[in-house]
């Protein structure tokens, strides 16, 4: 009895882990590319000032981290900073 016990565990956990790493890809969508990709530089940034400043809302929010959040943050600081300078010019 004790060696059937035995093995219906071990089944258990071998369906048990074979199931996680199947469903990783569904349950955390992006958990595979989190380190496989370069982060998005700031001339990127720069051509898109909507979506850096949605990334600072998020690095904010703790969602985004590493030099994504640097890259954004001085895109928008840039591109923020040109918008004053040509006010105050009157351009």
């Amino acid at each position: 009895m004790p060696a059937k016990s035995l093995v219906i565990a071990i089944v258990a956990l071998v369906i048990g882990f074979g199931s996680g790493f199947v469903l990783r890809p569904v349950l955390l969508p992006g958990a595979d590319a989190v380190g496989s990709s370069e982060p998005r530089g700031t001339q990127y940034f720069e051509a898109n000032l909507d979506e850096a400043r949605q990334v600072i809302a998020q690095c904010r929010d703790g969602m985004v981290r590493g030099a994504e959040c640097a890259n954004a943050d001085i895109a928008v600081a840039e591109a923020d900073g040109k918008a004053n300078f040509d006010a105050f010019m009157g351009r």
